[in-house]
């Protein structure tokens, strides 16, 4: 209830949990010993400080633990070895170009070390269109959703002997069945990194070693999307919120905020790429969409624009269409007051589809303007080709030919707008400023992949499915990254994460009990199905009345994944409780022939009845609960049959829509500040001003207030006005300095 709640700051630091050693009984800090209390729930798993660790391994009184599995050990992609081996190719290179410049042997010269790079979730998504959007495009049949593949890829490092995760990258790819405006296109939505690389050198260009290695990751994943058949790539440089997380939980002190300029400076390793000929041209979306330059053809429409998810422009378009409508609901509900109600003839609604088609066509004007005046700088809105783009009709040639002009530079033409430029009048041909027409000869458009099919498998992560989810983890955790200490344990805990899927989506229900089975042992019945008793169960006075023989098994239930053999079992069983759950939710047999269905239809009853729920303890309801909202975050089904699921999938829309509104928000109001400082600079430059004044105004640092420039206009700034900027004389926000 309300009235328990506490009103507190968000500043307080939550005191760390004390691990004891079982040798010695020194206290340590959890995350200083790197202990796992996930392992610790029954109280029951051991810790040896490292001092007696040491000891009794040189003692012999002990052989060395087995190292736990790591990010080498998570599983391979095509995607991540071509990134690899990209990465270790050229830090191969720079290092023997340091050692060669300072006439060193390789082998003394300092590199980057154990890095390993994963793809660590890989699933599909739909993206639905906004509702109204589509209204406005319905004569052209656009999209009513997009199919795409988000993908989060990690980078590890190990430092001091623990794996520390570094950057990470998320991405959205939209493939070649899906439809335009989205067609063959990679959206770079997040980008973040801690600051703990090893070592802090630079490399022979100028360049942070780190710097290097991100720059690196970024091309070898445009390399391998141009390889697979995309045809551009989208990035918003957009910085992050002051006090907000990207993909990290909280960063170092020491590690500023970046500004929008200076992650364009940090893209600039996009011209690298083109110097390798993976990126073909580099643009943004405004020369893109909203102009119409040189011999361009292509309307301008927002039907052109690529619509992704969580990106800015989708949004502010969302909400220029909302403001629109209820303005015109505003001028509707005026215009009706006293009207009359008349009869509709054929005549008149033959008009009024006329005239909605004329309004359509008016709405979509207006959104591109708007959206023109709104995305500032221009420059934040990245395009990348990663193949030839024709210079008539806008589109990335695939397929068939390009027609190069040989007289201009970088003039070319795909198929069909060629056979239309044969057919137009000399006057109208290329170039049509000139007399002389130039000719055109085809190159082949080659390497390009008919199709962009993904073989790399899909790889559901319950809590790395989206950005939101990790970050929920890593802060009801407190897996933090702004310590080195910390970010080493948050790092093996996310690891361990990604290694063991949820511990309650494992294990059996005892029959008697009706309690989830603890890690050890359970009866099970080899004759009757879905017959499991645990162990205090079987073991109690009396026994257990079953007419059938029970015989052990060993319980899954809480069971850590310490070998890949082991974590295979682990993902399969997983991925088979998923099914289940999807086949349970639609089965309408009372004897179906599904393993453990009936099982699950009790768990489905029991949730509807339970009073202690998932929250207040209920063991099976967790159960279910993980399952389900591991499901949701996966599913593309509009009309899923699973309890909650579309419950789940509104609000976890909802929290995607709010966080994109802060972000919206945020880079509007930098916007307005820009131009309003821009229009009190423009006014300024219009008063005359003597080289005295400017003299003693550099002197003084004096203030000029904007109400006092409006009122100045184009007047020459007199001694008088200067006696009263003096007596105006102040620092705060709303003044500006000359």
């Amino acid at each position: 209830p309300k009235e328990r709640l506490q009103k507190k700051k968000n500043n307080e630091e939550t005191d760390e949990w004390w691990v004891q050693c079982d040798k010695c009984k020194a206290w340590q800090h959890e995350i200083c010993a790197l202990f796992n209390g996930r392992r610790n729930d029954g109280k029951q798993q051991k810790y040896t400080c490292d001092e007696c660790y040491i000891g009794e391994v040189e003692r012999g009184e002990r052989n060395p633990s087995p190292q736990t599995l790591g990010a080498k050990d998570l599983p391979k992609t095509r995607l991540s070895d071509h990134i690899e081996m990209r990465l270790f190719k050229c830090l191969t290179q720079d290092k023997q170009e340091r050692a060669q410049l300072n006439g060193k042997s390789i082998d003394e010269i300092p590199g980057a070390e154990s890095l390993t790079v994963r793809v660590v979730s890989s699933v599909d998504k739909m993206l639905e269109v906004n509702q109204r959007f589509l209204e406005i495009f319905q004569e052209e049949n656009y999209p009513l959703e997009f199919p795409y593949k988000s993908k989060i890829i990690l980078l590890f490092q190990e430092i001091e002997g623990v794996e520390v995760c570094l950057f990470g990258i998320q991405v959205q790819e939209y493939g070649s069945e899906c439809q335009h405006p989205n067609e063959r296109a990679v959206y770079i939505s997040h980008l973040d990194s801690v600051k703990y690389f090893k070592p802090e050198i630079r490399t022979v260009s100028g360049e942070a070693l780190r710097t290097f290695v991100y720059h690196e990751i970024l091309i070898g994943y445009l390399e391998f999307c141009k390889l697979r058949g995309f045809t551009r790539c989208y990035i918003w440089a957009c910085p992050p919120l002051k006090d907000d997380d990207c993909i990290f939980h909280c960063h170092p002190e020491i590690q500023k905020t970046p500004n929008s300029e200076k992650l364009r400076e940090f893209l600039a390793m996009l011209r690298k790429a083109s110097k390798e000929n993976i990126v073909i041209e580099l643009t943004n979306i405004y020369e893109q969409f909203f102009i119409s330059t040189g011999e361009s053809k292509a309307k301008l429409t927002a039907s052109r624009l690529p619509y992704f998810d969580g990106d800015f422009w989708p949004g502010a378009a969302g909400d220029i269409i909302n403001q629109h409508h209820q303005e015109e609901a505003e001028r509707r509900t005026l215009r009706n007051k006293g009207n009359t109600q008349k009869i509709m003839t054929k005549k008149v609604l033959k008009a009024s589809a006329q005239a909605y088609t004329l309004a359509n066509a008016a709405k979509d004007l207006l959104l591109m303007q708007k959206l023109g005046e709104t995305i500032c700088p221009k420059e934040d809105f990245i395009m990348v080709h990663l193949q030839h783009s024709c210079n008539h009709c806008g589109k990335l040639m695939v397929s068939g030919y390009r027609w190069v002009c040989i007289s201009c530079n970088k003039f070319q033409l795909c198929d069909k707008c060629y056979g239309v430029e044969k057919k137009l009048e000399d006057k109208d041909k290329h170039p049509i400023s000139s007399n002389d027409k130039h000719v055109f000869h085809p190159v082949e458009v080659r390497d390009v992949a008919e199709n962009t099919e993904d073989k790399d498998e899909i790889q559901h992560s319950e809590f790395l499915d989206t950005r939101q989810s990790f970050l929920s983890l890593c802060r009801e955790n407190h897996y933090q990254f702004n310590t080195l200490r910390r970010a080493k344990h948050s790092s093996m805990m996310v690891l361990y994460h990604l290694h063991n899927p949820t511990s309650f989506a494992f294990g059996s229900t005892c029959n008697v009990c009706q309690q989830y089975t603890e890690a050890g042992q359970i009866w099970r019945c080899g004759i009757c199905r879905d017959y499991d008793v645990c162990n205090s169960c079987f073991q109690m006075d009396g026994g257990v009345n079953h007419p059938h023989k029970l015989t052990i098994h060993p319980s899954t239930a809480h069971g850590d994944a310490q070998t890949l053999g082991a974590r295979k079992i682990r993902v399969l069983q997983f991925e088979n409780m998923l099914d289940l759950l999807v086949h349970a939710s639609q089965c309408r047999h009372k004897q179906c022939l599904y393993l453990d269905c009936r099982k699950v239809k009790g768990i489905f009853r029991h949730g509807i009845q339970c009073k202690v729920r998932a929250y207040g303890g209920c063991i099976r309801c967790k159960k279910m609960w993980c399952l389900i909202q591991v499901h949701a975050r996966a599913c593309k089904e509009s009309e899923c049959h699973v309890m909650r699921c579309r419950d789940l999938k509104e609000h976890l829309k909802r929290l995607q829509e709010q966080s994109d509104t802060r972000r919206r928000a945020s880079v509007m109001e930098m916007i307005r500040k820009k131009a309003a400082e821009a229009t009190v600079l423009n006014k300024m430059d219009n008063i005359s001003v003597g080289e005295a004044v400017l003299d003693k105004m550099e002197e003084d640092y004096y203030y000029v207030a904007g109400v006092v420039v409006e009122k100045m206009g184009h007047l020459s700034v007199g001694e008088a006005v200067l006696d009263k900027m003096d007596e105006h004389h102040s620092t705060d926000d709303e003044w500006i300095c000359v």
